[in-house]
Protein backbone atom coordinates (compact mmCIF):
# COMPACT_ATOMS: atom_id res chain seq x y z
CA UNK A 1 0.00 0.00 0.00
CA UNK A 2 1.19 3.52 -0.78
CA UNK A 3 1.08 6.23 1.82
CA UNK A 4 2.20 8.95 -0.02
CA UNK A 5 0.21 11.64 1.90
CA UNK A 6 -2.34 12.77 3.78
CA UNK A 7 -5.06 11.03 1.65
CA UNK A 8 -8.44 11.13 3.45
CA UNK A 9 -8.92 7.86 5.11
CA UNK A 10 -12.35 7.21 3.63
CA UNK A 11 -11.14 6.82 0.67
CA UNK A 12 -8.25 4.56 1.36
CA UNK A 13 -10.41 1.15 1.24
CA UNK A 14 -14.01 -0.01 -0.16
CA UNK A 15 -14.03 -1.77 3.41
CA UNK A 16 -12.61 1.45 5.74
CA UNK A 17 -15.54 3.63 3.21
CA UNK A 18 -17.99 1.03 4.59
CA UNK A 19 -16.94 0.82 8.34
CA UNK A 20 -16.71 4.95 8.30
CA UNK A 21 -19.96 5.54 7.30
CA UNK A 22 -21.26 2.74 9.65
CA UNK A 23 -19.66 4.69 12.37
CA UNK A 24 -21.48 8.04 11.46
CA UNK A 25 -23.68 9.83 13.78
CA UNK A 26 -25.80 9.99 10.78
CA UNK A 27 -26.16 6.00 10.43
CA UNK A 28 -24.62 4.29 13.71
CA UNK A 29 -25.61 0.70 13.94
CA UNK A 30 -24.46 -2.22 16.53
CA UNK A 31 -21.41 -3.74 15.76
CA UNK A 32 -21.18 -7.38 15.33
CA UNK A 33 -18.64 -9.95 14.46
CA UNK A 34 -19.82 -10.43 11.30
CA UNK A 35 -19.56 -6.83 10.64
CA UNK A 36 -15.87 -6.02 12.08
CA UNK A 37 -13.00 -4.53 11.49
CA UNK A 38 -11.12 -7.58 11.92
CA UNK A 39 -8.12 -9.29 10.77
CA UNK A 40 -7.50 -12.81 11.02
CA UNK A 41 -6.70 -16.75 9.84
CA UNK A 42 -9.46 -18.90 10.19
CA UNK A 43 -8.96 -21.72 12.59
CA UNK A 44 -10.49 -24.51 14.21
CA UNK A 45 -10.84 -22.83 18.27
CA UNK A 46 -11.07 -19.47 19.18
CA UNK A 47 -8.14 -17.39 19.12
CA UNK A 48 -6.38 -14.29 22.05
CA UNK A 49 -7.50 -10.91 20.62
CA UNK A 50 -5.44 -7.79 20.16
CA UNK A 51 -7.74 -5.13 20.16
CA UNK A 52 -6.21 -1.67 18.63
CA UNK A 53 -8.36 2.03 18.55
CA UNK A 54 -6.73 5.49 16.65
CA UNK A 55 -8.17 8.41 15.56
CA UNK A 56 -10.26 8.92 18.87
CA UNK A 57 -9.27 12.55 18.58
CA UNK A 58 -9.85 14.23 15.39
CA UNK A 59 -7.27 16.33 15.05
CA UNK A 60 -4.45 12.90 15.56
CA UNK A 61 -3.95 11.76 12.10
CA UNK A 62 -0.82 9.86 12.44
CA UNK A 63 -3.06 7.79 15.24
CA UNK A 64 -5.00 6.70 11.93
CA UNK A 65 -2.63 6.55 9.54
CA UNK A 66 -0.57 3.98 11.81
CA UNK A 67 -3.36 2.09 12.10
CA UNK A 68 -3.49 1.88 8.57
CA UNK A 69 0.06 0.36 8.14
CA UNK A 70 -0.63 -2.31 10.80
CA UNK A 71 -4.04 -3.11 8.75
CA UNK A 72 -1.78 -3.73 5.47
CA UNK A 73 0.81 -5.20 7.12
CA UNK A 74 -1.23 -7.73 8.73
CA UNK A 75 -3.45 -7.95 5.59
CA UNK A 76 -0.70 -8.33 2.81
CA UNK A 77 2.82 -9.26 3.94
CA UNK A 78 4.53 -12.88 3.51
CA UNK A 79 6.71 -11.96 6.26
CA UNK A 80 6.39 -14.98 8.35
CA UNK A 81 6.47 -13.58 11.99
CA UNK A 82 3.39 -11.80 10.99
CA UNK A 83 2.09 -14.74 9.74
CA UNK A 84 2.71 -16.64 12.37
CA UNK A 85 0.80 -13.89 14.84
CA UNK A 86 -2.21 -13.94 12.71
CA UNK A 87 -2.17 -17.87 13.63
CA UNK A 88 -1.61 -16.83 17.56
CA UNK A 89 -4.46 -14.12 17.21
CA UNK A 90 -7.11 -12.63 15.92
CA UNK A 91 -6.35 -8.70 15.54
CA UNK A 92 -9.48 -5.73 15.66
CA UNK A 93 -8.41 -2.61 14.34
CA UNK A 94 -10.54 0.40 14.66
CA UNK A 95 -8.40 3.26 12.49
CA UNK A 96 -10.96 6.08 12.85
CA UNK A 97 -12.78 5.72 16.31
CA UNK A 98 -14.16 9.69 15.84
CA UNK A 99 -15.13 9.61 12.08
CA UNK A 100 -17.51 12.46 12.15
CA UNK A 101 -14.76 14.78 14.14
CA UNK A 102 -12.14 13.34 11.59
CA UNK A 103 -14.48 14.64 8.39
CA UNK A 104 -14.46 17.73 10.48
CA UNK A 105 -10.77 18.39 10.23
CA UNK A 106 -10.43 17.51 6.97
CA UNK A 107 -13.21 19.75 5.72
CA UNK A 108 -13.33 22.90 8.16
CA UNK A 109 -10.99 22.84 11.47
CA UNK A 110 -7.65 20.87 11.08
CA UNK A 111 -6.87 21.23 15.12
CA UNK A 112 -10.73 20.12 16.33
CA UNK A 113 -10.38 16.89 18.88
CA UNK A 114 -14.30 16.22 19.68
CA UNK A 115 -16.87 14.24 17.76
CA UNK A 116 -19.63 16.47 16.48
CA UNK A 117 -22.47 16.18 18.72
CA UNK A 118 -25.04 18.89 19.51
CA UNK A 119 -24.86 19.40 23.06
CA UNK A 120 -27.82 20.48 24.45
CA UNK A 121 -27.95 24.09 25.56
CA UNK A 122 -24.71 25.04 23.68
CA UNK A 123 -24.13 26.46 20.77
CA UNK A 124 -20.66 24.60 21.06
CA UNK A 125 -20.38 21.06 19.54
CA UNK A 126 -18.53 18.23 20.63
CA UNK A 127 -17.74 15.58 23.16
CA UNK A 128 -14.28 14.84 23.84
CA UNK A 129 -14.46 10.62 23.71
CA UNK A 130 -11.90 9.95 25.29
CA UNK A 131 -13.58 11.24 28.56
CA UNK A 132 -16.59 9.89 28.01
CA UNK A 133 -15.94 6.55 28.96
CA UNK A 134 -17.06 4.91 32.08
CA UNK A 135 -14.16 5.01 33.97
CA UNK A 136 -13.96 7.60 37.27
CA UNK A 137 -16.37 9.72 34.36
CA UNK A 138 -15.45 13.47 35.13
CA UNK A 139 -13.23 13.05 38.39
CA UNK A 140 -10.10 14.89 37.24
CA UNK A 141 -9.31 16.19 33.58
CA UNK A 142 -12.37 16.77 32.11
CA UNK A 143 -14.49 19.60 31.39
CA UNK A 144 -18.77 19.69 32.09
CA UNK A 145 -18.18 23.14 29.72
CA UNK A 146 -19.43 21.80 26.25
CA UNK A 147 -16.96 24.45 25.06
CA UNK A 148 -13.75 22.71 25.96
CA UNK A 149 -11.75 20.64 24.11
CA UNK A 150 -11.80 18.30 27.49
CA UNK A 151 -16.14 18.28 27.60
CA UNK A 152 -16.59 14.62 28.52
CA UNK A 153 -20.22 14.58 27.73
CA UNK A 154 -23.55 14.40 29.69
CA UNK A 155 -22.81 11.04 30.68
CA UNK A 156 -20.37 8.39 30.21
CA UNK A 157 -21.18 6.74 27.36
CA UNK A 158 -23.59 9.58 26.29
CA UNK A 159 -21.89 9.35 22.36
CA UNK A 160 -23.04 6.42 20.09
CA UNK A 161 -18.93 6.21 19.39
CA UNK A 162 -17.73 5.23 22.19
CA UNK A 163 -21.36 3.17 22.64
CA UNK A 164 -20.31 1.11 19.71
CA UNK A 165 -16.51 0.72 20.89
CA UNK A 166 -17.32 -0.50 24.83
CA UNK A 167 -20.21 -2.63 23.41
CA UNK A 168 -17.67 -4.39 20.92
CA UNK A 169 -15.03 -4.74 23.44
CA UNK A 170 -17.49 -6.27 26.08
CA UNK A 171 -18.99 -8.96 23.60
CA UNK A 172 -15.00 -9.74 23.13
CA UNK A 173 -13.07 -8.97 26.45
CA UNK A 174 -13.16 -12.98 27.72
CA UNK A 175 -10.49 -13.44 24.68
CA UNK A 176 -8.55 -9.57 24.34
CA UNK A 177 -5.26 -9.97 25.50
CA UNK A 178 -3.93 -6.61 24.73
CA UNK A 179 -5.24 -3.46 24.12
CA UNK A 180 -3.41 -0.03 22.48
CA UNK A 181 -5.05 3.29 21.40
CA UNK A 182 -3.08 5.19 19.33
CA UNK A 183 -2.64 8.69 19.50
CA UNK A 184 -0.40 11.46 19.19
CA UNK A 185 1.77 13.75 20.20
CA UNK A 186 4.68 13.23 23.01
CA UNK A 187 6.29 9.85 22.15
CA UNK A 188 5.11 8.29 25.09
CA UNK A 189 4.08 4.22 25.72
CA UNK A 190 1.63 4.99 28.76
CA UNK A 191 0.62 2.52 31.29
CA UNK A 192 -2.60 2.22 33.52
CA UNK A 193 -4.08 4.47 35.16
CA UNK A 194 -4.79 7.67 34.27
CA UNK A 195 -6.95 8.87 36.83
CA UNK A 196 -4.76 8.46 39.75
CA UNK A 197 -1.05 8.12 40.51
CA UNK A 198 -1.52 5.38 42.42
CA UNK A 199 -0.55 2.41 40.47
CA UNK A 200 -2.01 -1.15 39.45
CA UNK A 201 -1.31 -3.86 41.10
CA UNK A 202 0.48 -6.11 38.30
CA UNK A 203 2.06 -2.33 37.31
CA UNK A 204 5.44 -4.15 37.32
CA UNK A 205 4.73 -6.88 34.74
CA UNK A 206 2.82 -3.84 32.52
CA UNK A 207 6.11 -1.54 32.97
CA UNK A 208 8.19 -4.69 31.98
CA UNK A 209 6.80 -5.44 28.70
CA UNK A 210 6.17 -1.41 27.77
CA UNK A 211 9.56 -0.94 27.87
CA UNK A 212 10.67 -4.19 26.21
CA UNK A 213 7.87 -2.37 23.81
CA UNK A 214 9.65 1.26 23.96
CA UNK A 215 12.94 -0.50 23.41
CA UNK A 216 11.70 -2.49 20.29
CA UNK A 217 10.12 0.82 19.00
CA UNK A 218 13.54 2.79 19.35
CA UNK A 219 15.60 0.09 17.93
CA UNK A 220 14.02 1.02 14.31
CA UNK A 221 14.84 4.90 14.16
CA UNK A 222 16.24 5.81 16.92
CA UNK A 223 12.80 7.60 18.34
CA UNK A 224 12.79 7.30 22.42
CA UNK A 225 9.82 6.88 23.88
CA UNK A 226 8.99 7.60 27.69
CA UNK A 227 7.45 5.07 29.32
CA UNK A 228 4.81 5.40 32.84
CA UNK A 229 1.84 5.96 33.74
CA UNK A 230 -0.17 9.52 32.05
CA UNK A 231 -0.93 11.29 35.68
CA UNK A 232 3.11 10.37 36.06
CA UNK A 233 4.18 11.25 33.50
CA UNK A 234 2.00 13.71 31.59
CA UNK A 235 -1.27 14.46 33.45
CA UNK A 236 -4.03 12.76 35.21
CA UNK A 237 -7.47 12.35 32.91
CA UNK A 238 -10.36 10.31 33.62
CA UNK A 239 -12.96 8.88 31.83
CA UNK A 240 -10.88 7.40 29.02
CA UNK A 241 -10.51 4.04 26.82
CA UNK A 242 -7.08 2.33 28.27
CA UNK A 243 -8.55 2.83 31.75
CA UNK A 244 -11.95 1.17 30.99
CA UNK A 245 -10.57 -1.33 29.06
CA UNK A 246 -8.06 -3.16 32.16
CA UNK A 247 -10.87 -1.28 34.96
CA UNK A 248 -14.39 -2.66 33.68
CA UNK A 249 -13.31 -5.18 31.13
CA UNK A 250 -10.54 -6.69 32.66
CA UNK A 251 -7.85 -7.02 29.81
CA UNK A 252 -4.76 -6.69 31.78
CA UNK A 253 -2.26 -5.69 29.02
CA UNK A 254 -3.71 -1.92 28.16
CA UNK A 255 -1.77 0.30 27.23
CA UNK A 256 -1.46 4.36 25.12
CA UNK A 257 0.99 5.45 22.95
CA UNK A 258 1.40 8.92 22.33
CA UNK A 259 3.30 8.84 18.61
CA UNK A 260 5.59 11.17 17.21
CA UNK A 261 6.60 13.82 17.50
CA UNK A 262 7.44 15.87 20.67
CA UNK A 263 6.40 19.28 19.40
CA UNK A 264 7.95 20.45 16.83
CA UNK A 265 5.41 19.98 14.46
CA UNK A 266 2.45 18.51 17.15
CA UNK A 267 -0.59 17.71 15.35
CA UNK A 268 0.44 18.37 12.07
CA UNK A 269 3.54 16.19 11.30
CA UNK A 270 4.66 16.49 7.86
CA UNK A 271 4.05 13.54 5.60
CA UNK A 272 7.56 12.25 5.24
CA UNK A 273 7.23 10.72 8.95
CA UNK A 274 3.65 8.59 8.46
CA UNK A 275 5.96 5.60 7.31
CA UNK A 276 9.08 5.88 9.58
CA UNK A 277 5.76 6.42 12.13
CA UNK A 278 4.07 3.46 11.25
CA UNK A 279 7.09 0.57 10.90
CA UNK A 280 8.63 2.17 14.31
CA UNK A 281 4.94 1.41 15.95
CA UNK A 282 4.71 -2.13 14.70
CA UNK A 283 7.87 -3.23 15.97
CA UNK A 284 7.00 -1.82 19.16
CA UNK A 285 3.48 -3.07 19.10
CA UNK A 286 4.46 -6.67 18.00
CA UNK A 287 7.35 -7.06 20.53
CA UNK A 288 4.58 -6.49 22.81
CA UNK A 289 1.92 -8.84 21.73
CA UNK A 290 4.61 -11.80 21.54
CA UNK A 291 5.27 -11.28 24.64
CA UNK A 292 2.22 -11.16 26.06
CA UNK A 293 0.89 -14.80 23.93
CA UNK A 294 3.51 -16.26 25.78
CA UNK A 295 2.41 -15.31 29.10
Amino acid sequence: MRMSGWSRLILASPWMSTFLRRCTRRSSTLWTRERSPKISKPSGSQKPIVFIEAGIHAREWISSATSIWIINELATSTDPEIAALLNAADWYVVPVANPDGYEYTQATDRLWRKNRSVNKNSTCRGVDLNRNWDSHWMEVGASSDPCDDTFAGSAPFSEPETKLLSNAISGLKENIKAFVSLHSYSQLWLTPWAYTKNPPIDNAVLMDVANKGASALQAVNGTVYKVGSPALILYAAAGGSFDWVKEKAGVQFSYTLELRDTGKYGFLLPVDQIIPTGTETWVGIKTVVKLILKM
